[in-house]
């Protein structure tokens, strides 16, 4: 709907670009008005257009709304724009300073939901993209422990975004970035080879900010399952590297299996010891140096990250020769642009918002525009019982973890939940309402309408509506398929239906905000608001009536509903359910 009010918008402004001496026509954006009394929708291109022009924005909201109507008039037939026409309001008004409404006629609502019902999934998607090539990487999470509900959302939110994206046309790799050179891994190898001393009766002292949790243990346990006493009574200066090794790729097993058990699967996974160990991490700092941007300072090297808007510069080499993390970070984000990505979409946790300006720097200083860098930081979520903070994990010692929430609720109502609210924003997670089976657990109810209707079409099989068998979702379907033409949708005149079927057009326009403003809630939220006008359609109108062409008409409706639902699910990551 909104390509073709802006395509007759367009056309006007061209006609009139001539008359006005305009050197370019601005961009036509489309809004839905809060009143429904206004209209389906609106545009403020008159408002925008008064400064160039240098007159009232009402009088050139005139002027183009003059120009539309000469347009519907004179349009030859064989050149009516858009996929119905020009000729496809009901009446368009200037409201206020220079608002233009414009309220559609109920042939286009008919026509638009016939043409979905054709195309079904393909006409919701839009080819924004243009193939263009975008990474995403996320969760990334350190293999010291298991992952938290706050992985899980980054997770849910990373997964879904390249979904969206996908079916924007972009061209998607999803990457884990393995965290595997550091302290914090050589920290796990001490914390397991303690215990793993222990265990034996050997009294070594666990590290003072070792890590705590039932899965240190279980290491330590499964390495003298598998070595014995083999390690008994060494240092760790003479077996740590073994006890390192082991203990990071057993939780980077585990991570990996949580991810794909939650549905996640990524593309790549690019370990940061190998990009040492390649000599990489050096060579990207030698490239910063060859361009000037490096220099030496008590004892240590700095980047000179204040001359692309951060706050200050950054030591990439501490005085006893080590690298920093920041150094390793450099080399990453070199790498992501050596293999020719457009966009680097990075997802962190919040904690990482300081982190945003000194990465930037990196990769303007390699040559990225500013807007081609995005990082979508994810909040807190709090998880709650019946309202109330749920205790600490036993398994990490710190927090609950997402397979503990996995396992009560299920990845579908996880992941669902997970999407509700914008990424930047704070979520509270209660496992009780998760477990509902009501209004009150938004997963349920989107997912009660996709079963709903999925009930409607046994019950029409039953009822010689359709003819196929009761049980055959896919040959019901069909047969509604193969009689679309026959359907006379001028029969829905109810106010309900023609709420049902505006809600159900809008999805390319809520998707394609999605794409563009990478908020993956946009569809979570979109629904459940077609969830609810379903439900409410359904509880005040009768589907399958004696009347046996009005029992098509709505019975199509509400297919259009189901492709919607399905579209939007799959993208989340989220199944659609025939019975529940």
């Amino acid at each position: 709907m909104k390509e073709d009010v802006q395509k007759i918008i367009k056309n006007s402004l061209v006609s009139l670009q001539g008359r006005w001496g305009l050197d370019a026509i601005p961009e036509v954006e489309i809004e839905i008005p809060r009143d429904e009394s206004m209209g389906d929708f609106a545009t403020t291109v008159a408002m925008r257009l008064a400064k160039p022009l240098k007159a009232p924005p009402r009088k050139i909201a005139e002027e183009i709304v003059a120009e539309i109507e000469d347009l519907i008039t004179h349009a030859p037939p064989i050149e009516k724009g858009g996929r119905w026409g020009f000729d496809i309001f009901e009446n368009i008004e200037i409201a206020g300073p220079g608002y233009i409404n414009f309220k559609l006629k109920n042939s286009y609502f008919y026509n638009s939901l016939y043409q979905l019902l054709e195309e079904e999934h393909s006409s919701l998607r839009s080819d924004i993209g243009k193939g263009r090539r975008v990474q995403v990487e996320y969760v990334s999470a350190n293999p010291t422990g298991p992952l938290h509900i706050g992985h899980g959302r980054g997770a849910a939110v990373g997964s879904a975004l390249c979904n969206i994206l996908r079916a924007a046309g972009y061209s998607i790799q999803s990457e884990f970035y393995i965290n595997d050179a550091g302290l914090q891994v050589k920290l796990l190898g001490r914390s397991v080879y303690a215990r793993y001393q222990q265990a034996s009766g050997n009294d070594v002292p666990f590290p003072e900010d070792g890590y705590q949790g039932d899965y240190i243990e279980s290491i330590a346990r499964d390495i003298r399952e598998e070595e014995g006493e083999k390690y008994l009574n060494r240092t760790f200066e003479d077996c740590g590297e073994f006890f390192t090794d082991y203990s990071y790729k057993m939780m980077l097993a585990n991570l990996e299996t949580d991810l794909k058990d939650f549905g996640v699967i990524f593309d790549t996974w690019q370990s940061e010891k190998e990009l040492h160990a390649k000599g990489m991490v050096q060579d990207a700092l030698n490239t910063l140096k060859d361009k000037g941007l490096l220099y030496e300072k008590e004892g240590a090297t700095w980047f000179s990250s204040s001359e692309f808007g951060d706050d200050k510069d950054r030591v990439i080499r501490k005085q006893d020769g080590e690298f920093t993390y920041f150094a390793s970070d450099i080399c990453y984000h070199k790498n992501k642009l050596d293999r020719g990505f457009d966009t680097i979409i990075d997802i962190w946790g919040a904690d990482h918002h300081g982190y945003i300006p000194r990465v930037r720097s990196v990769l303007e200083a390699f040559g990225l525009p500013r807007e081609k860098f995005e990082v979508i930081l994810i909040q807190m979520v709090s998880l709650l019982r019946h309202g109330e903070p749920v205790p600490m994990s036993k398994r990490s010692g710190q927090f609950v973890t997402l397979r503990e929430v996995i396992d009560e609720v299920g990845t579908d109502v996880a992941k669902f939940i997970f999407l509700t609210r914008r990424a930047d924003s704070h979520l509270d997670f209660d496992i009780e309402v998760a477990k509902e089976q009501s209004s009150e657990n938004p997963v349920f109810y989107v997912q009660y309408a996709f079963a709903r209707i999925s009930s409607l079409f046994r019950q029409a099989a039953e009822k010689h509506v359709l003819d196929a068998d009761v049980e055959d979702q896919s040959a019901q379907r069909n047969v509604l398929k193969e009689k679309i033409r026959q359907v006379d949708f001028s029969l829905l005149l109810e106010d309900e239906d023609f709420l049902l079927m505006k809600k159900i057009l809008l999805y390319p326009m809520v998707f394609e905000g999605a794409a563009l403003s990478y908020e993956v809630n946009r569809i979570t939220f979109y629904l459940q608001e077609l969830a609810s006008v379903f439900h409410s359609y359904y509880n005040k109108h009768r589907i399958l009536t004696e009347d046996s062409n009005l029992s098509l008409a709505r019975l199509s409706m509400c297919r259009a509903v189901q492709v919607v639902l399905e579209e939007g699910l799959k993208l989340l990551g989220v199944s659609a359910p025939e019975r529940m």
